[in-house]
């Protein structure tokens, strides 16, 4: 076993009469901690100083300074000095007696101090807008613009410790029922037939009512290889209707799915999807089994590798069935080499013990066992699968000990109980003729070690108390030693598994397991006094959206804590190290050591008094019920009084506590919050105002009577409303039934609209059936008010005011929010952003900068270049950490990787490589250029930046000016470069970025070429900031004070409506004052008001309008943040307005990169916003609006044109898209349609799937 060494043994033999010592300390230690030391010295013939010290750059601490004159033994704490990383250190022992002096040493290896975080959100998922709460009572809204994705919350310590937490934010509607599939455990060669079974459930606990489609299948092994000839998938679909039990099952022959073939995979899936009746909702559930044949599998447990002659060898046989789950009451047959034979039986646990006398044992033994008695061989045939048997095999070896002299420890049965004490026991054979003369007593040690250290020890008479068993978990390592007179150690170790008990014992549960909504319930909470815990408790419903990682004890297992589990690596005796001498006065010798190395009632319901309310009105439905702190006092128990939400569903709670005894951790707990008749709501998650809809409500009689229902929608200002054609409001509803009305809506208002419908059972003489309708005395109306967000469909706007605050005392600013004339009421928002650092605002979503690039060869490169940005940024800023380089190393690695798969055997690039006809100039460029910027960072081969130099000098005309080649799919990527000149600009300054001299033959022919073009008329503003950014790189001063000269002139002056134009030219200006000297009246200073203006067009989430200026705007911020960066300084940023909005944000050190946000509620409005301190601050201030949809739509025209499909089982509504370009260009970009579906409806994919190929996509 290569695990770490725990504990280190030393024994030698002092001077010529062989007295001897010993010294026992572990191998890994903790910093900061208190660890346990032993010596021993036997028989010592004269007095001598044992000195032992632990001994470390850079300097030395004694442990022990003692005078011994006979026999001596002693263990001793010691307090291990506190490290920031990985320390080796000396344990030095002396011994100086009169006739000579002993030094021995050995190095143990000092661990820093280990803590555990913990983050914890109160539920794994959220919509935009919500408000996600912290453990430490922190908040943070979102705001409604949230991208929708995952996100991370990281917190540090003040040593630089890490720990993440991640959630997603998505749209979503909480699902009513879980759709569960259940499979027989495994499904074997000799099986005939099986049966699945799917059901359904809803999160309080009763039945759904419905269809069920299901697909069974098995699915062949794949290598691409042999794809040609890959067997299909053998699938079978079902459809199947539940019972009033919520299942539906179906009996599968196994004759169908080619069980004796090898080459299909050794799993059945089944995909499942349940339609509740009624509502149409479809959830899915899916499942899956093994494949076996293997009928039965034996194994040896808790057999040793050697066994000690004279020593019975004890182990146990494990019988496994196909299932992996243990065989009881049969035969298992054990062979003992060719000399003796048992046969056993498994008990309730498949399990067989057996003991074997070694006496007569000599060299290796062989054991077999096996299931059968005996063997039939059968011949082997390609591809074809037969019944198995598997047999086990072990051998073990004779132990060697020169003395003869063993101890073995007892093995226990089963894991330990973490609070009772517990004794191991121990054999031993010693041979009598080992002893000196006359000795009758030989002492025997132990050490009791868990966690890396020494937590027990003490002499034994051959049996060990192990106390406290709780700190041992998650197992107890016992050595029991005793060292012969010879200087032989004697010893065994044993492993004792415990059960895991934290100290602080945690417990938490619900006065009732179930409880009617609004009505009071206790949570009674218990852990160690002065415990501080937290409580949650939330809506089952979003585990089953988003399952999540709970805490509990045996999540604690495996992410062990402090003083709660192992901090190191530990394993059998295995892993323990004896460093053994004899000493003499002129002679060490290595000695050979002798050691093994190896649910409530609800009849009140009905029977309620009649003072008690007849209606309940059900408006609290909260996602999160529980989120608190709750002390437990010196008590050490708390009630937590709460009143249950209005949500039919389960509740889903859990605790855990921390004190200065550790922490801990409740079993998960459960409240059902139900009444026997109510109305549920099926609502998607949003509508468009003005869009019609179908509002569907389902009445649920769980009562033992028949009840007579009426159902009505209420009115609203909100929203208008109609009837369904033919449906009827009033109905019979007997037991266990249920029934779903509709209304055809038409929301009139924006935002949350409360939509209210009550359910009443009426009091009514007509028979339902053949039963009286009778009426609850309690709940007889059930009235639920639920919201629904309604969204604009109009165009949504964006309006941005970015300062940059340059301090050198206080600045103070006014911002204006105004609304233009045309606007969609109700539908404007705005925020207010903060951060310290330029970059901070694209490093919001860094993960999203340096993403994995993907895509054709275009969208990789557009994925790839960013990432060189950032990390030259930080790199230059001193704040590249090693996280964030290693993230980017392997996110340019692979974009690297796959870029080459789109090379062409000349040298160039294109967007689907060679299955385009040629390369393209632009794309070749940018390749070029990006891959000579990684090469810092990654490792890029020369040959191909030196290829793509040769086929671009190839495409070069006799005026210097390289020419167009090759299409470019992504017109955006290459921005303004549109013709020859600002072509020949861009090639030339990517090369000149890869440090190419101005006097190469292919620079110089460039140069010429835009030299020509500069003389001519500087009618287009794009190319000339491009030509001033590459000038800039030539060094050519002259032209470039022209060129900016000019520019300066003309800015403001470039058309509007072309913002990634006017981004992408002005981020050239800003990299040509940044890439050469400074230039007068065009300092600093004047690049901060690019800065200014390059801020303002920055959208909210650190991009800009398209691609290239994007990749070109974000290179010039990089290269202007690291020229005015600051390392030092804070400053205070407080927004007020005359609607009393009074927000402080603080910019530090620690925060610079952090993009804080806060939602404004005054828009529109005017703002202050004032800064105070040492540093540079960007302060924005953003607002979003909607507006009517223009008239003309100018470049595209769109239509839709819909059929339904309206009589078959599943009613489809196919959409049909045209788009058409009615714009000035030839062709356009990239098109992207953005559909949003009717309310209510789901896209079917697979539709989507078979049009790709086609030019008409039908959805």
């Amino acid at each position: 076993m290569n695990v770490s060494p725990i504990f280190t043994l030393l024994i030698a033999l002092l001077f010529s009469t062989c007295s001897i010592f010993v010294v026992t300390v572990s191998s890994k230690v903790r910093g900061g901690k208190q660890e346990t030391l032993c010596a021993q010295i036997h028989g010592p013939t004269e007095p001598v100083a044992l000195t032992i010290a632990l001994e470390m750059d850079p300097g030395r601490t004694a442990i022990l300074e003692e005078a011994v004159k006979q026999d001596f033994y002693r263990c001793l704490n010691f307090q291990v000095p506190t490290v920031r990383t990985r320390t080796v250190a000396t344990i030095n022992v002396t011994i100086q007696g009169e006739s000579a002096l002993m030094n021995k040493k050995t190095k143990i290896l000092i661990e820093p101090p280990a803590f555990i975080h913990i983050i914890q959100t109160d539920k794994p998922i959220y919509k935009p807008g919500q408000t996600g709460y912290g453990i430490l009572d922190l908040s943070h809204p979102m705001i409604p613009e949230a991208v929708q994705g995952s996100y991370m919350i990281t917190a540090w310590t003040d040593k630089g410790e890490q720990i993440s937490h991640s959630f997603d934010i998505k749209e979503y509607v909480l699902p009513k029922y879980e759709v569960k599939v259940h499979l027989p455990s495994v499904i074997t060669i000799l099986d005939q037939e099986a049966t699945i079974r799917i059901c359904g459930k809803y999160t309080y606990g009763k039945p759904v009512v419905g269809s069920v489609k299901a697909v069974f299948c098995r699915k062949p092994i794949w290598f691409y290889w042999y794809s040609s000839s890959r067997e299909s998938d053998l699938c079978k679909t079902y459809e199947l209707t539940t019972d009033k039990g919520g299942c539906a099952a179906q009996t599968v022959s196994m004759a169908e799915f080619a069980l004796n073939k090898s080459n299909y995979r050794d799993i059945f899936e089944v995909n499942a999807e349940m339609e509740e009746y009624g509502t149409g909702v479809i959830l899915k559930g899916s499942g899956q089994t093994s494949f076996s044949s293997q009928i039965r599998t034996v194994t040896f447990e808790d057999v040793p590798a050697a066994y000690k002659p004279g020593i019975s060898l004890e182990g146990k046989v494990i019988l496994i069935g196909p299932d992996n789950k243990a065989v009881a009451d049969e035969a298992v047959y054990l062979f003992v080499s060719d000399s003796q034979n048992l046969t056993l039986t498994t008990d309730m646990a498949g399990m067989a013990s057996f003991s074997l006398d070694t006496a007569l044992w000599k060299d290796t033994v062989t054991l077999k066992a096996r299931s059968r008695k005996t063997v039939e061989n059968e011949p082997y045939v390609h591809n074809m699968r037969r019944p198995e048997y598997r047999s086990a095999y072990h051998r073990v070896a004779a132990f060697y000990s020169k003395s003869s002299s063993f101890l073995k420890l007892m093995q226990g049965s089963g894991m330990l109980s973490c609070d009772k004490d517990a004794t191991v026991r121990a054999q031993y054979i010693i041979q009598g003729e080992e002893l000196k003369k006359g000795q009758e007593v030989l002492e025997f040690f132990y050490l009791v070690m868990t966690r890396g250290g020494i937590v027990q020890h003490g002499r034994v008479p051959l049996s060990v108390s192990l106390h406290h068993v709780t700190n041992l978990a998650p197992f107890a390592q016992v050595i029991v030693y005793t060292v012969m007179p010879s200087g032989e150690a004697v010893a065994d170790s044993e492993d004792f598994p415990i059960q895991l008990c934290l100290n602080n014992k945690v417990s938490l549960k619900f006065s009732s397991l179930q409880e009617l909504p609004a009505e009071k319930t206790t949570l009674s909470l218990q852990a160690h006094p002065g415990s501080m815990c937290s409580i949650r408790a939330i809506d089952q419903s979003v585990l089953l959206l988003q399952p999540e990682q709970e805490l509990t004890v045996d999540y604690v297992r495996h992410n062990p804590l402090p003083g709660s589990g192992s901090r190191f690596p530990l394993g059998k005796f295995s892993c323990v190290i004896f460093f053994i001498f004899l000493y003499a006065v002129f002679l060490d010798a290595v000695v050979p050591m002798a050691f093994n190395m190896m649910p409530q009632s609800l009849g009140a319901v009905l029977g309620g008094k009649e003072e008690e309310k007849k209606e309940t009105v059900r408006t609290f439905f909260p996602e999160t019920w529980i989120w608190d702190l709750v002390p437990v006092g010196d008590s050490g128990s708390v009630n937590v009084e709460k009143t249950v939400p209005d949500t039919i569903t389960k509740w889903a709670a859990g605790a855990f506590c921390v004190s200065p005894v550790g922490f801990g951790v409740s079993a998960n707990t459960g409240l059902t919050a139900f009444q026997p008749f109510f109305v549920s709501l099926t609502l998607p998650y949003s509508v468009i105002r003005g869009e019609v809809f179908t509002l569907k409500a389902t009445v649920f009689n769980y009562l033992s009577k028949c009840i007579m229902v009426n159902i009505a929608l209420a009115d609203s200002d909100q929203y208008t409303f109609r009837n369904c054609d033919g449906c009827q409001y009033s109905v019979c509803l007997c037991g266990e039934e249920s029934r779903t009305f509709s209304w055809i809506v038409t929301p009139t208002a924006l935002g949350q609209v409360n939509l209210k419908v009550s359910a009443e059972a009426l009091k009514t003489d007509i028979l339902c059936g053949n039963e009286v309708a009778t009426v609850p005395d309690m709940g007889r109306i059930d009235t639920v008010v639920r919201t629904l967000l309604v969204e604009v469909s109009d165009c949504q706007m964006q309006h941005k005011t970015a300062e940059r605050l340059s301090l050198k005392g206080p600045v103070e600013k006014k911002i204006s929010l105004l609304m233009p004339e045309m606007f969609v009421a109700g539908s404007a928002r705005a925020s207010v952003s903060v951060l310290g650092d330029l970059m901070g605002r694209a490093m919001k979503n860094l993960d999203k900068l340096l993403a994995m690039p993907y895509g054709c060869g275009e969208q990789n490169m557009v994925l790839f270049a960013p990432n060189i940005f950032i990390l030259n940024y930080l790199n230059s800023t001193a704040q590249l950490t090693k996280d964030i380089q290693d993230k980017a190393t392997r996110f340019l690695e692979s974009g690297y990787q796959r870029e080459l798969t789109y090379k062409h055997d000349d040298g160039s690039y294109s967007a689907f490589g060679k299955s385009d006809e040629s390369g393209n100039t632009w794309l070749t460029a940018f390749v070029m250029k990006s891959f000579g910027g990684a090469r810092p960072y990654i490792f890029v081969h020369d040959k191909h930046i030196k290829d793509a130099r040769m086929w671009l000098s190839r495409n070069q005309q006799t005026d210097g000016c390289i020419r167009s080649v090759g299409k470019l799919f992504h017109n955006g990527m290459k921005g303004g470069v549109s013709d020859d000149v600002s072509l020949t600009a861009y090639i030339t300054a990517a090369l000149l970025e890869l440090d190419t001299n101005t006097t190469d033959p292919m620079v110089q022919n460039c140069l010429n070429c835009l030299k020509e073009a500069v003389a001519g008329q500087l009618d287009n503003l794009y190319t000339t900031a491009l030509l001033s950014y590459t000038f800039t790189l030539a060094g050519d001063q002259e032209m470039r004070s022209k060129l900016i000269t000019y520019l300066h002139q003309k800015a403001g002056a470039s058309r509007k409506g072309l913002d990634s134009l006017e981004v992408e030219m002005t981020s050239y200006v800003l990299l040509a004052l940044l890439s050469g000297p400074a230039m007068p009246d065009f300092g600093l200073d004047y690049s901060s008001s690019i800065i200014r203006w390059l801020a303002q067009q920055q959208n909210p989430y650190g991009g800009f309008s398209s691609t290239q200026d994007t990749v070109v705007a974000l290179q010039a911020l990089a290269k202007y943040g690291a020229a005015t960066y600051s390392a030092e300084g804070s400053t205070t940023v407080t927004v007020t307005s005359l609607g009393g909005l009074d927000k402080e944000f603080t910019v530090d050190q620690s925060n610079r990169l952090l993009y804080q946000e806060e939602k404004l509620s005054e828009v529109p409005g005017e703002f202050t916003v004032r800064a105070e301190g040492q540093s540079c601050v960007l302060a924005q201030i953003s607002m979003h609006y909607n507006i009517p949809p223009p008239p003309d739509f100018s470049a595209f025209n769109i239509s839709a044109d819909t059929m339904a499909k309206c009589n078959i089982s599943k009613p489809q509504l196919i959409l049909f898209v045209t788009v058409r370009y009615q714009g000035r260009r030839e062709e356009t970009n990239m098109v992207i349609i953005n559909i949003k579906l009717l309310s209510g409806y789901i896209l079917d994919k697979s539709s989507l799937n078979s049009q790709m190929m086609e030019n008409t996509f039908l959805l």
